[in-house]
């Protein structure tokens, strides 16, 4: 494939360069600009809301902590800021024609506060994320870095987790994947610094966001409604990732850490390192540059035991003892032990540069890197049960003889990198504000050298016994005989995956009266390009082996909690024994052929969006209403490979045909949001929205494999045909929702709110058997991803936070969903639960996470789910000095395990545990 792209950078870069040059330079006459900072003048308030009281106008501050108000009338009035735990700050200003008024407002604390909580620890990061949700358009929530800082949290996924409605899918016990309010994460939207981010795995969507370490993270925002001028692709929400910026406080900052982990169930000790440094720089009288860095280091030894059935169930009958009536007993086809040893190594650095010309002129560069790699060895031990082998059961166990036992390993080295930038710019013109950017992202997952290695063994005694979250095994003592099991496969595979995003994107408003009620006309433009492939390279070796067994690869019995697992099998000597002989073991052309070909593909897609919208504020209600019109054409490109198995003549062929599609669609999307401020500690909203999520590739992509068998029936040639099929022609998700809240803001930092929500969602996505639909006349199974229906979502969202004057503080927020179709990753109830304490030497908190039982996929005409999921995270922080903090967390303090089930609990799909987790730690600050 060729993988070469145009430099559409380039090109938006010279556009942005011609667009400074037209946009600067324009003086606004009868204005005011504002700062709201800290009574020491060190820390900027994002978030404050700003208020001109007798003109009624409102303003939120941006993340500098500065305000901008243009065309006032001249005279005198009442400025009034407000935010979250500190007394509200009036002051008089007066504005004179042609002239710029300078305003600065200094917040202090509620009486109930210290001086330093509204400044720095878990109730500053609760107190300004809680000012940016109760000031924002829509319904948000979000989490600071100083709230970040407070949890054990890993990565930006598991921080989200803490906040109303947001759950998390795990991998190895780490967030990973991040849903909203049901919705399963595919579905969402994620951007950092305002750049859409491109998954770095071959067949999704959704951004893997453990790759994103939670120290470069300045704040996380879940939007769960959108406004016109945001994109539609968001049916859950769209999550927006905030690296540091200079600006963020006044003057120089850094900060250092350094910390040690263990993990109980591997007895390994992780490192972890890391730092930021910001400051700010006069270049002249109304110009200054601002530049922050920031950079993280952990790597984390750990591992997992596993237990897993595949293949699905057979019907076995037997008698009862009691009845003498038959009765169905489902018994496993497949079941197997895992046992993982993994390393993971995160590496993480931000540079943002920030230049101020006045306020009126701004300009960015944001940038956000990141890799992770994974290191995985797995030993399985799979066994293979067949109903006309079964020598005896009962409801609970069966065993069987002549049955089948493969040992094999998967030794994998996989590394993800993330590359997102965006420079743009910001300017207020005489009338107008305009901003623009164009943003560059890039993200990878490479797969070198993996190898799949596979050992036979036949003729065995095995069985199995039902009963609590995990079978049991029954066996033979030569199922632990090494030197049964025979070398039977070695897969080796260099695999690349990636996906590649160039956006432009232009914003224009104006503030005007209409009929006598201020308001903002607002429109733009963005254009998105992306382009992802998927590279497989897979080599299939199936003979040639000389009888080698594993009993020359035999390793130590490993440390395995769920059972009797058997010896190990050498990592080392594996490898090596593939490289002195991949020149003489026998390649399978055509099985590699197969997964080659028919697991590549390349796809691209471009979205242009316009939009116009307009906000007036009429009284204390606010209300956006506006217009998003989006059309996007996809291409994809792959390959449909059929394997020919002629039983008759002992051939096999691989018929390789090029396949590529094409599809356009557009959607046009009404937007109606509302916000009440019945107080100026209560408001109500209402969102009446549209929106999309896009078909994932993998699902969409111009590829298919076939398998076709030709044999002798009594004389007469039997043909047996199945696929497994792209479908480019799949329709977008189309959701319709709305959105009711309100939300009580008392005079401490806290929140009491109620949310209710209801989706409706068109053209659902899942994979089904499609062989009678007329297209594949003569296969006896074809499986594709196709629309299909409509699925319906409604739900209550609550949430509690208070902060007590003596220190205490709790933090509580549930989600309850109703569904009325399995919808893929929903639970019914999301919840967490967090206690503490805090005062300026010593805080510290317990957490809960709680999600329900949830419905993943359809797999053997049987539904797997995911059963409930607690988990308790505890850490504590010790401030030696104004500089120094020394940290200890727990991570998973129950040892809770991972458990998926078919149909019922006692039909075990998978079950995995993975340890608690230790650190210690030490932070140093200074800003």
């Amino acid at each position: 494939m060729n993988h070469k792209l145009p430099s559409k950078f380039s090109k938006a870069l010279i556009a942005l360069t011609v667009s400074s040059t037209l946009f600067g330079g324009v003086a606004v006459a009868n204005t005011l600009n504002g700062h709201v900072q800290d009574t020491k003048q060190k820390n900027n308030f994002e978030g404050a809301e700003v208020v001109v009281k007798e003109l009624n106008k409102r303003v939120v501050t941006g993340r500098d902590g500065r305000f901008y108000m243009a065309k006032l009338p001249a005279g005198r009035y009442t400025l009034e800021v407000r935010y979250v735990g500190a007394e509200p700050t009036t002051q008089t200003i007066e504005i004179r024609d042609g002239e710029t008024t300078e305003a600065l407002v200094l917040l202090s604390p509620t009486e109930s506060q210290m001086e330093d909580l509204i400044v720095v620890g878990q109730r500053a990061g609760q107190a300004g994320a809680l000012s940016r949700q109760k000031n924002a358009d829509g319904i948000k929530s979000i989490v600071s870095a100083d709230g970040i800082g407070q949890l054990p949290d890993q990565n930006a996924a598991e921080a989200l987790q803490r906040l109303p409605g947001v759950f998390i899918a795990r991998d190895q016990g780490e967030g990973r994947f991040v849903g909203i309010r049901g919705i399963d994460p595919n579905l969402n939207n994620v951007t950092i610094n305002g750049a859409n981010v491109p998954s770095p795995e071959a067949g999704v969507r959704s951004v893997a966001m453990d790759v994103i370490p939670s120290e470069l993270v300045q704040s996380l925002e879940v939007s769960k409604t959108v406004t016109p001028d945001m994109d539609a692709g968001a049916i859950g929400g769209s999550i927006e990732v905030k690296s540091l910026s200079a600006f963020d406080r006044e003057g120089q900052s850094y900060t250092f850490t350094a910390q040690a982990g263990y993990n109980e169930q591997v007895s390994e000790t992780s490192p972890k390192l890391a730092a930021s440094y910001s400051n700010v720089f006069e270049l002249g009288k109304k110009s200054d540059l601002g530049i922050a860095g920031a950079v993280s280091w952990f790597k984390r030894d750990f591992g997992s035991h596993n237990m897993e059935t595949d293949g699905g169930f057979m019907e076995l009958e037997l008698e009862n003892a009691e009845t003498g009536e038959d009765e169905t007993f489902f018994g496993a086809e497949e079941m197997e032990q895992r046992h993982y040893l993994i390393t993971r190594e995160r590496l993480g650095a931000a540079l943002n540069i920030d230049l101020h010309q006045g306020s009126k002129h701004k300009y960015y560069l944001r940038s956000l890197y990141s890799e992770f790699s994974d290191d995985e060895y797995r030993v399985r031990n799979e066994y293979k049960f067949a109903k006309g082998d079964v020598v005896s059961h009962d409801a609970n166990s069966a065993l069987f003889t002549n049955a089948k036992m493969d040992r094999d390993t998967k030794d994998r080295y996989e590394e993800q990198k993330i590359l997102s930038t965006v420079l743009g710019a910001e300017h207020q013109l005489k009338d107008w504000f305009v901003e623009y950017s164009v943003g560059y992202s890039k993200s990878e997952e490479a797969e070198p050298g993996r190898l799949d290695i596979s050992f036979a063994g036949k003729k065995l005694d095995l069985g199995y016994r039902l009963g609590g979250d995990t079978p049991s095994f029954i066996r033979s003592e030569d199922a632990h005989d090494l030197s049964r099991f025979e070398l039977d496969e070695i897969v080796s595979e260099n695999n690349l995956t990636e996906d590649e995003a160039t956006t432009f994107k232009l914003d224009v408003s104006k503030d005007l009266l209409l009929s006598g009620y201020n308001a903002e006309v607002k429109f733009g433009a963005k254009y998105h390009d992306r382009d992802k492939f998927n590279d497989v390279d897979a080599r299939v070796y199936t003979g040639g082996f000389d009888d080698v067994t594993a009993s020359q690869f035999s390793a130590a019995v490993p440390d395995y909690s769920l059972g009797d697992f058997g010896p190990g099998l050498n990592r080392e000597g594996l490898r090596a024994y593939f490289k002195n002989n991949q020149g003489s073991i026998e390649l399978n052309e055509q099985e590699s052929q197969v997964e080659t070909q028919g697991r590549s593909y390349d796809s691209s897609e471009t979205i242009f969006a316009a939009y116009a919208m307009l906000s007036v504020d009429i009284g204390e209600l606010n209300v956006i209403t506006g217009l998003r019109f989006e059309d996007t054409h996809t291409e994809t490109a792959g390959h449909r490979v059929e394997l020919v198995a002629d039983d008759i003549t002992g051939d096999t062929t691989v018929n390789v045909n090029d396949w590529s599609a094409e599809k356009d669609y557009s959607h046009w999307l009404p937007n109606l949001t509302m916000k009440y401020s019945h107080s100026d500690n209560l408001i109500s909203r209402f969102a009446y929205t549209n929106t999309v999520a896009r078909p994932s590739f993998s699902d969409s992509a111009a590829k298919a494999l076939i398998e076709t068998e030709r044999e002798d029936d009594d004389g007469q040639v039997k043909v047996t045909r199945e696929a497994e099929v792209g479908n480019p022609d799949l329709d977008p998700y189309e959701a319709t929702n709305f959105d009711f809240s309100i939300e009580y803001y008392p005079g401490s930092i806290g929140v009491m709110s109620l949310g209710v929500f209801f989706k409706d969602i068109d053209n659902f996505i899942a994979v089904k058997e499609v062989q009678d639909n007329g297209q594949w006349d003569g296969f006896k199974k074809v499986l594709q991803s196709v629309n299909g229906g409509k699925a319906k979502l409604k739900g209550v969202e609550l949430a509690y936070a208070k902060n007590w004057t003596n220190g205490l503080m709790l933090n509580a927020n549930a989600t309850l969903i109703d569904a009325d179709d399995k919808l893929p990753n929903q639970s019914d109830t999301v919840a967490n639960l967090m206690l503490g304490y805090e005062n300026q030497t010593f805080s510290t908190r317990l957490s809960a996470s709680y999600k329900s039982k949830a419905f993943l996929f359809e797999e053997n005409d049987s539904d797997v789910f995911e059963a409930a999921h607690t988990q308790l995270d505890f850490s504590a922080k010790y401030y030696w000095n104004d500089q120094t903090q020394v940290y200890f967390n727990v991570t998973n303090l129950t040892d809770e395990p991972m458990h998926l089930y078919h149909g019922a609990n006692q039909y075990n799909y998978q079950y995995e545990t993975y340890g608690r987790s230790y650190e210690l730690g030490l932070t140093i600050t200074s800003f």
